[in-house]
Parts: structure tokens; C-alpha cells; sequence
């Protein structure tokens, strides 16, 4: 089997700093993220072990003592969620001998594992979100591509190392999805149904989340569909982008925004089987903001902090995108996936800058071109320059 090409990853400095100060590192993230690949990168000389081989975890479950023991100076453990019982036994190893760095885990259902975490690791680990490649570590030549193709192609890493055909990788990627970690996460007894409520859940990208919509249009029940999407959320197939809701003089709506961690994944969903489709494509224009927004969060999580990211909806329809953390503000961020910029591009960030209690950074505007400028309202940036503007404006990274 050919080994995959490797694309160094923004978070290695932050996950071999966390390993000088945490005697245990966890990393999670989707499955084919690019966890295994960069922490066995970044700690070549730490034995590397798998649980998602029956006969390790067959080990690790019956004997944990006695599996540990085989890695006194440590390993790595991949995929630990699949025997969540073994975080008891690492808790006493390192409370017995606390160096930094012994233990390396990695997992793909995050709410669960984080659970197990808290419970047994608090204050032991640090805690890592790696993300699919963001737009700065993609291979030389694929940053000036069309946007279309971006979408289209999405960002995990096999599709850019490996020269996958996106159509044929993303159809592969959720149907094992749907067959290992559906079946092991919930009890879903019709899959058919569960892969149809994905696609909705695809359709929606960049809307308000609607329940009873959502639940009507498939004919479900409003708390089947919060459980699916908690499924969704846990195993990073997509996420919820929530309101900010500090009074700012006006009623702000309190429903999330639907996303997709995967702009490739949310297209294969919507039946996009050519990047060409996207240029008539009546969700074209979500798609891209839906790209937007995922790179915004994966420039703060993969350097190690917190998303803390937000949208602004009044009740009367005015809307910023994103507000992104800068110091103690905001930095609201509009989106327009045109090439061309009109003075209405501009409306969201005037009203914002209308309603806050201070100044506060200007707005930014990331459009489908690629010229960049400075307006009165903000700066505007194409996707080439998105991360090389983002320290320039956030104080906070």
C-alpha cells in the first residue's frame, strides 16, 4: 500500500508544546483528519498502538494493567475512545509518575470521549481539535484555486496527498461513516432514513436550524432530530455555529446556524459531482460562506484555542456572518461568494458598528475574488489572503 504523502500541519508546535507540560496529550478530531499521521509525526520514537485492532482491544479491555505496563515510558494510543475504561487505569499511571509526554491519545467521537475524559484525566491533559487542512497548509498550487474547486474538493488531507477523486472519496468516506460509527454510537434502526436526514441536514448549510422543520420534512420526531444531530456534532460530521446574544439595544434571535465541518462532504450530500456544477448551483453561495466559516475556526483551533465564534441576526433580518474573537471584542466578518463587491456587501457590518458600545475593530469582508482593499466599512480579502490578514486583525491570535 503506497503511504500517503505527508503535509506538515499548523497544530505540531502546539501539540509538542502541550507534551512538555501535560503528561498527556489528546488530540480528537473526524476520522481521516490527519491525527494518527501528525502525532506519529510529531513523537517518531514513541511506540504507536491501535485500538481499533480487535485483538489490542481485546487486550487493553480484559488486562489494562497489564497492557499499560508494555509502555512504561509511554505510547501512543489511537483511537482510545473504543475503550474508554483504560482512561481510569492511565489516571493512576500518571498520577504515580507525572513526566510530561508519556501518553499521546487520539479519538473521533468527541462529546463522548470528552466526557471520559473530565471524568478520569482532569487537569492531566491537554485537550486538542485538529480539523481537516485549513486553506495555509493545503499543497502548493491548490491556495489559487477556483473556489468552486475548493468546495468541491474539501480539505482532508488524503484527498490533496493521496490525488483522490473527491466524488469517489467522499462517497466512501460517509458510507463508512455511516456503517461503523452510526452503528456504534446509537441505535439507529432504519440507516436509510439516517442518511436522508444527513442529506436535509446538507441542504441547510449556512440556515437556521429549524427542529420541527427539519423533523416535518422527513417525518420525525422533534427529539429524534436534536439526537441525530447530537450524533452529528459528536462524530465532527457537522457543527452548530451559535447566536451572540449580549444585549446589544436590540432582540437577537437565539437559534444556531447549521454547518458542515467538510465543504467536500456537504457537496457530495447535495449531489455535486463536479466542481464545474457549483456555478449555477442554488447553494453556491452557502457553500462558500459554510467555507468561510470552517476556516475561520480551524485558524483558531488549530493553534490551540477555542472557536469562540458567533453570528449576528436582530429580529428585524440584519446579519453579520461571523463575530470573531479579537482581544476582548469582535471582529464581524461578512461573506458574499461573488467576485464583484456592491455597497450592499457592507450593510451587515454598518449596522453591527451602528449597535456596539465601543468601536472596536474594523469589519472584514471575504468575497469570492481575489483583489484585496480597504473600505471605510472594513478590509476586503479574497480566500488567498484570508489567514495572512487574520493576525493583522485580531489581537487575541
Amino acid at each position: 500500500m503506497k503511504q500517503s504523502k505527508f503535509i506538515p500541519r499548523k497544530m505540531a508546535e502546539v501539540i509538542q508544546s502541550s507534551a512538555r507540560q501535560y503528561p498527556v496529550v489528546t488530540v480528537v478530531g473526524p476520522r481521516q483528519s490527519g491525527k494518527t499521521t501528525l502525532v506519529r509525526n510529531c513523537f517518531p520514537d514513541k511506540p504507536y498502538v491501535t485500538l481499533e485492532a480487535p485483538d489490542i482491544r481485546a487486550f487493553a479491555r480484559e488486562d489494562p494493567r497489564g497492557f499499560l505496563a508494555r509502555y512504561p515510558d509511554g505510547a501512543i494510543l489511537d483511537e482510545f475512545q473504543r475503550v474508554p475504561d483504560l482512561l481510569s487505569y492511565l489516571q493512576g499511571l500518571v498520577d504515580e509518575d507525572n513526566r510530561a509526554g508519556r501518553f499521546i491519545l487520539t479519538g473521533s467521537q468527541h462529546f463522548l470521549m470528552m466526557r471520559d475524559v473530565s471524568q478520569s484525566l482532569a487537569g492531566r491533559t491537554a485537550v486538542l481539535t485538529l480539523w481537516p487542512l485549513s486553506l495555509d497548509e493545503l499543497p502548493e498550487g491548490w491556495r489559487s484555486q477556483a473556489n468552486t474547486r475548493l468546495i468541491h474538493s474539501g480539505f482532508y488531507p488524503r484527498v490533496h496527498a493521496d490525488g483522490l477523486n473527491p466524488r469517489e472519496a467522499y462517497r466512501d468516506y460517509f458510507a463508512t461513516y455511516v456503517e461503523r460509527d452510526v452503528r456504534s454510537l446509537l441505535k439507529v434502526h432504519d440507516l436509510q432514513l439516517f442518511e436522508t436526514f444527513v442529506r436535509l441536514c446538507a441542504g441547510r448549510v449556512g440556515q437556521l436550524l429549524n427542529l420541527t422543520s427539519l423533523g416535518n420534512d422527513i417525518g420525525l420526531a422533534a427529539s429524534t432530530v436534536r439526537e441525530w444531530l447530537n450524533l452529528l456534532e459528536t462524530s465532527f460530521i457537522l457543527y452548530r455555529l451559535p447566536p451572540y446574544h449580549t444585549n446589544l439595544g436590540k432582540r437577537l434571535v437565539k437559534t444556531p446556524k447549521l454547518y458542515f465541518v467538510d465543504t467536500g462532504l456537504a457537496a457530495h450530500l447535495n449531489g455535486i459531482e463536479e466542481a464545474s456544477q457549483l456555478n449555477t448551483h442554488p447553494l453556491r453561495g452557502q457553500l462558500f460562506e459554510n467555507l468561510v466559516v470552517s476556516e475561520l475556526t480551524k485558524y483558531r483551533i488549530h493553534r490551540g484555542r477555542e472557536p469562540r465564534l458567533y453570528f449576528y441576526r436582530d429580529s428585524t433580518g440584519n446579519e453579520v456572518d461571523v463575530l470573531y474573537p479579537s482581544g476582548p471584542d469582535w471582529l464581524p466578518v461578512e461573506i458574499k461568494s461573488g467576485q464583484t463587491i456592491s455597497s450592499d456587501a457592507f450593510k451587515g457590518l454598518n449596522v453591527f458598528q451602528s449597535v456596539r458600545p465601543d468601536a472596536g475593530p474594523p469589519g472584514l469582508l471575504v468575497y469570492g475574488g481575489t483583489e484585496n482593499q480597504s473600505r471605510s466599512a472594513g478590509r476586503v480579502t479574497g480566500l488567498p489572503t484570508l489567514h495572512g490578514c487574520l493576525p493583522e486583525l485580531n489581537a487575541d491570535v
